[in-house]
């Protein structure tokens, strides 16, 4: 059976740079997930573009791995492929409020934009 892209997306929150405590999707580092059939039609191929935080970084290999091995452990995926790119570049703009709030990046504004939602 195909994966869905939510499954994809768990897996992903289960990845972290090794150098935050947030995890890779929460950081906003993902910027495209493509999921299609593998030849057997039982499995399927997933593509991820993402970025790391600076381009220097020397643990995007290792991050690029971690989500290749975790993906491909899935009885869903057949084979992960992992891009990485740097346009856009990233900044911390692109983090979700969870991220903001747990590396304290303008706490005070997400805490007051989330109220403001209720």
């Amino acid at each position: 059976m195909p994966i869905r892209k939510d499954k994809v997306i768990d897996i992903l929150k289960q990845c972290y740079d090794p150098e935050l405590p947030i995890d890779l999707w929460n950081l906003g580092l993902i910027y495209d997930i493509q999921i299609q059939d593998s030849f057997n039609d039982k499995q399927s191929d997933v593509n991820i573009l993402m970025s790391l935080t600076t381009p220097g970084c020397g643990m995007g290999p290792n991050m690029v791995e971690d989500i290749k091995a975790k993906l491909e452990n899935l009885d869903e995926v057949y084979q992960a492929f992992v891009d990485l790119t740097f346009e856009p570049p990233w900044n911390p703009d692109m983090m979700t409020d969870e991220a903001k709030i747990k590396l304290g990046f303008g706490s005070e504004s997400v805490r007051r934009t989330s109220q403001d939602d209720k």
